[in-house]
């Protein structure tokens, strides 16, 4: 049966004996847990026992709520951010269901305010250590499966599995910063300003050969923006380019005629190569 912003507004609600306003949802057979930012966030406690849900999980953020009671449901899975819906809750009872592994207890990690949490009938309470981890992750864990969590026990468990503290301490040195550790990328490479597109499209016009318009072509692919300011000068009848156009990746252009000037001891070796 689906949790509908219906079901939420016909089920009961009180004074529980904490004296906090509970809303009971128990024995509904309800599968998925939605639709809670239909409370508005009136309640302290909520009651999902006696259910059919697989997850635990909650998409509105409910800051009034310090109760989840959720005991005999079929809860294998935990949402990652689940901490991030009861930003303030305290008890969580989790008894019979369907809880296997320490590494699906993760999530609660994330409820740094829990001081009382119940996994009663869950498998995973039959896992090696199971206590200590479940400690090391909850600083502020007084009690768990109705036994109290002695300082001896957390100094051991902190041992052990590391405290929550010197987790995120650890997560927050090797959080990337910029400008420190690996050297930044190369800026990508500017295209030319709108003037030296225009000096580009005069160059080419004026040109008087292919030649010539191959010369300019090859000075724009390399960026050669001086080359065709010269080349635009000695067209209006100032001097000629300084230097010849740059050399394309066939080894044209002034290297290859100083290569082909030099003698054949030196002109040899380039040829091997290519």
């Amino acid at each position: 049966m689906r949790l509908t912003a219906d079901m939420i507004a016909r089920s009961p609600a009180f004074l529980n004996p904490l004296k906090d306003r509970e809303l009971d949802l128990r024995g509904n057979k309800i599968a998925v847990i939605e639709n809670l930012a239909s409370t508005q966030n009136q309640f302290d406690s909520i009651d999902l026992s006696d259910n059919e849900i697989r997850k635990l999980e909650c998409l509105a953020v409910l800051p009034r709520i310090k109760m989840m009671l959720m005991s005999n449901n079929r809860l294998n899975r935990i949402a990652d951010d689940i901490g991030r819906a009861w930003p303030h809750i305290e008890t969580l009872v989790l008894a019979s269901n369907q809880l296997s592994t320490l590494k699906e207890l993760e999530p609660l990690a994330g409820m740094k305010t829990l001081t009382m949490v119940s996994l009663l009938d869950n498998p995973v309470t039959k896992q090696p250590n199971y206590r200590a981890f479940l400690i090391s992750r909850l600083p502020n864990l007084r009690v768990l499966d109705y036994k109290r969590v002695k300082p001896k026990e957390r100094e051991a468990a902190e041992a052990m599995f590391g405290s929550s503290a010197a987790r995120a301490s650890v997560q927050a040195s090797n959080t990337f910063e910029p400008g420190g550790g690996a050297a930044e990328p190369a800026p990508p490479k500017a295209g030319p300003t709108p003037e030296q597109i225009a000096q580009i499209k005069e160059a080419i016009a004026g040109a008087s050969s292919l030649e010539e318009v191959a010369k300019l072509e090859k000075a724009l692919k390399a960026g050669n923006y001086d080359y065709i300011s010269q080349h635009i000068a000695a067209q209006k009848g100032g001097p000629p380019p300084v230097e010849a156009a740059p050399m394309d990746e066939e080894g044209d252009g002034a290297g290859g005629d100083e290569a082909a000037a030099g003698d054949g001891g030196e002109g040899e070796p380039a040829a091997m190569e290519d």
